[in-house]
């Protein structure tokens, strides 16, 4: 007993540090730029988009993602299904509040759906494609990213996951949505960024 709860706080521990190795500050500095200062301050990729343009958000969105995934390899790894879990919202934490960065990171969109492909990749796929369409008829990514978040403890009890899973699934939401906030109040008052549509000087 001792020794697994040795190896959760193991997990937890290395994807948070995993998650605090945020892809867009690191991908910033070789550009000599900290995307927080710039467009809306949030420290991932549809900032570094904006900010550094489509290579960057690439590279950006490739290491917000693989930290996710490697988290989670090593959670299974150590200690099943339950390190998956622990190690996944503890990159997500990481991302989120980086230690390497201040505690001032991005929202762990990305790394959040690294998480969940690595829980449930067809409850994934099925937020992927809602949020694809989402931003395709609204053009807002983040009102593609708070909807998605906001289903998946839905989706986890459609698909009558286990009470772990959905437990989880509502404090990635939770997270998700929150770190969102002034999104969603943006939205709401019309000043939101579209994807693809240039502001108006």
């Amino acid at each position: 007993m001792g020794s697994e709860v040795l190896k959760l706080c193991f997990v937890g521990v290395v994807g948070y540090l995993l998650g605090s190795a945020n892809s867009s500050l690191i991908v910033g500095k070789f550009y000599g730029v900290d995307v927080r200062k710039h467009g809306s301050g949030n420290a991932g990729a549809t900032n570094t988009l904006r900010t550094l343009g489509k290579k960057a958000a690439l590279f950006t969105t490739i290491g917000d993602m693989l930290k996710g995934f490697i988290a989670c390899l090593i959670g299974m790894y150590l200690a099943g299904d339950t390190g998956v879990i622990i190690g996944g919202v503890a990159a997500v934490a990481g991302h989120n509040w980086p230690v390497f960065f201040g505690f001032k990171g991005g929202k762990g969109i990305l790394t959040t759906l690294a998480v969940v492909l690595m829980m449930e990749w067809k409850i994934a796929l099925i937020l992927l494609g809602i949020f694809i369409i989402i931003v395709a008829i609204s053009r807002y990514i983040s009102l593609g990213s708070i909807t998605s978040a906001a289903l998946l403890p839905v989706f986890a009890l459609i698909f009558n996951k286990s009470v772990e899973f959905v437990v989880v699934s509502f404090i990635l939401a939770l997270i998700a949505i929150a770190r969102h906030r002034k999104n969603i109040s943006r939205i709401l008052n019309g000043t939101e960024s579209k994807f693809g549509v240039k502001k108006s000087s």
